[in-house]
């Protein structure tokens, strides 16, 4: 109990100290955020809306809130397992029933920053995970994997990168989300863009394989983040707790990451 009181005294410390440097890693909501786009003859996610309330006015004279609307997949957002077809019938698979130690965990960075500058639909490969772990160690069990691609940092106009045939963003291929999920036994994966999966998912085998391995197995996704250029490749704690919405399949969240300040 003494270490444990120790231990948690020591990060409050470091914490109002400066010692450990918190970066939110989460887009701020507002109607012009860019929503996930699918073919027209699905059902879509509904985009980010505000409606003021009151705002110190005769419709509330002291307070100013407003009403907002929604889909549990816009913005910076969480994939619970029930999400996706392949964890549908696993225990503890939605956002209410996860179990709280869940979200918080160590997280790695993967910096493939250069290959999608140059490649809208680059590819994670495990050749590129290999040749990280050779430089940083093995990914470590049960930490969040979070690809750099400094998508984040796109305009609104080319963050969905919307063609004729679909988007074109990057994402991990089928090798590596399974070596990732089957080999090292990751928490999750997060990413910049709007979805875990490349763009052009629809057309790998199997389709959409980030949600199909990673949820098949009770892991979970983070989409939307930004600000990863600020993390190093190991040492990140990462805060990620979705709302408690009963059989959520995911949920906006706000991403804190925890790392030692540079001195």
């Amino acid at each position: 109990m003494t270490s444990s009181k120790n231990a948690l005294q020591a990060m409050a410390m470091a914490l109002t100290s400066g010692g450990v440097r918190i970066v939110d890693l989460t887009q701020t909501l507002s109607p012009d955020f860019p929503a996930l786009v699918l073919p027209p003859e699905l059902g879509q996610c509904a985009p980010f809306r505000m409606e003021e309330v009151s705002r110190y006015d005769e419709r509330g004279p002291a307070w100013y809130w407003n009403n907002i609307t929604l889909s549990e997949h816009t913005g910076t957002h969480f994939d619970a397992p029930i999400h996706w077809v392949t964890g549908r019938d696993l225990p503890n698979n939605a956002v209410d029933s996860i179990p709280v130690e869940r979200f918080i965990a160590s997280a790695v960075v993967i910096d493939c920053s250069k290959q999608a500058a140059q490649n809208d639909d680059y590819e994670l490969s495990v050749e590129d995970i290999e040749a990280w772990e050779a430089l940083h160690g093995r990914v470590p069990r049960d930490a969040w994997v979070l690809l750099r691609t400094d998508w984040s940092k796109r305009k609104a106009i080319d963050y969905v990168n919307l063609r004729d045939d679909g988007p074109h963003t990057p994402g991990p291929s089928v090798a590596a989300i399974r070596f990732l999920v089957e080999e090292r036994g990751i928490l999750g994966l997060g990413t910049e863009t709007i979805g875990t999966d490349i763009g052009q998912a629809a057309h790998q085998n199997p389709a959409y394989p980030a949600h199909h391995y990673l949820h098949g197995n009770g892991r979970y996704g983070l989409q939307c983040l930004c600000n990863l250029d600020q993390l190093p490749p190991t040492g990140t704690l990462l805060i990620a707790a979705p709302l408690k919405i009963k059989q959520g399949s995911g949920s906006p969240l706000r991403v804190l990451a925890l790392v030692n300040a540079v001195r």
